[in-house]
């Protein structure tokens, strides 16, 4: 009889335990939701990051998270204690998330949340550069943004190198950073060297957009508000030359850009020359020099002379004009390179300038990328 008592005393308590935390004390989570994280390829997310509403719930000891394709079969991803799961690489089609007690006993699962890979925002549909001194800068058109102003989170930058020969940009993309605007200053560049640049759209689930055309540009020296004097005042200050290699080598690493020296050396690129008339010109001195007027009026900046001209250079001086660009040739074939120059004041015996130099032979890019 005692035997009998204790069990049925231990069915009730065994009982009441699970009743205080059986399946009908737990809820389905609520508030189940992902984000995307981008890869670089578009459609080939790195992970997804699922996140639910903390449930206060004593009994809750975790959370088991599972996940299907093509509406299979569910199968466990893995168990959190935390109202958060990271499932790197290609995400599951669906998931669902169900509370666990400490017993193990398993609750009612979340809703069914579908990674909808049609929410991906439109890829921006114009890229354009500025190349600066050792940094680009870039510019795209608004598109991701335009096309779900409420589902846009940020764009991402990448870049490459770039080899001008075959045409190509290397395999190595990279991430320069990411921004809400629709333009970005990639810094710590080397001059001389071109790189690829392209450009995608995140939505706030995480996905990623295509890409951007590509664009290329290269990085060149530059400096503003250089004066020079007409040599027939002083010959000391009246030349200039852009880019010199200092061991011969062809490299840039090792070079000397924007040195002011005598308008009378045979080794500066131009020298500043007064004529009878009081009219500043600017002379192409060094052998294989020569020059061309940008355009046919003023400009507003040095960062108008976009391309270096194809043609059309000559040994003849050219008079410097306010607010006037042009374009130096410095050596020829293979060796050849460019600068490009915007005066900004022309005095009786003074010329201020400001200049750039693309310190990749044969590359006519000065500003914008092609």
């Amino acid at each position: 009889m005692g035997r009998q008592l204790f069990g049925v005393g231990l069915l009730l308590l065994l009982g009441c335990e699970q009743g205080m935390t059986g399946v009908s004390d737990l809820d389905p989570p609520t508030g189940f939701r992902y984000q995307l994280e981008p890869s670089g390829t578009p459609g080939r997310p790195a992970g997804v990051i699922l996140r639910w509403d903390a449930n206060d719930n004593p009994v809750i000891d975790a959370w088991n998270v599972y996940g299907r394709s093509d509406g299979g079969t569910w199968y466990l991803r893995g168990t959190t204690t935390s109202p958060s799961f990271h499932d790197r690489g290609q995400p599951e089609a669906e998931y669902r998330v169900a509370a666990l007690t400490a017993g193990g006993i398993e609750g009612p699962p979340s809703a069914v949340l579908t990674i909808d890979e049609r929410l991906a925002l439109a890829r921006p549909a114009a890229l354009t550069s500025v190349s600066l001194d050792g940094a680009v800068v870039l510019i795209w058109s608004d598109e991701s943004y335009r096309s779900d102003p409420d589902g846009f989170w940020h764009y991402r930058v990448y870049s490459a190198g770039y080899d001008r020969g075959t045409n190509r940009c290397d395999a190595g993309w990279v991430l320069e950073g990411t921004t809400v605007a629709a333009e970005f200053r990639v810094g710590a560049l080397v001059n001389g060297l071109p790189r690829c640049f392209a450009i995608s759209g995140i939505a706030v689930e995480g996905y990623e957009s295509l890409w951007s055309p590509l664009r290329t540009d290269t990085p060149r020296p530059e400096a503003r508000n250089v004066a020079l004097t007409a040599r027939q005042v002083t010959d000391a200050t009246a030349g200039f030359r852009f880019w010199r290699d200092l061991d011969g080598d062809g490299a840039v690493q090792r070079a000397e850009t924007g040195r002011v020296g005598a308008g009378s050396a045979p080794d500066v690129d131009f020298s500043i020359e007064r004529d009878a008339g009081g009219r500043i010109f600017l002379n192409p001195i060094r052998a294989g020099t020569t020059v061309i007027a940008f355009g046919t009026g003023p400009i507003g900046d040095l960062t108008e002379i976009d391309q270096a001209p194809a043609a059309g250079y000559a040994r003849t001086a050219i008079e410097a004009r306010p607010g006037w660009g042009y374009v130096f040739q410095t050596g020829t074939g293979a060796a050849a390179r460019f600068g490009s120059l915007r005066v900004s004041h022309v005095g009786r015996d003074l010329l201020i300038f400001d200049w750039a130099y693309q310190t990749d032979p044969t590359n006519p890019e000065l500003v914008l990328g092609r």
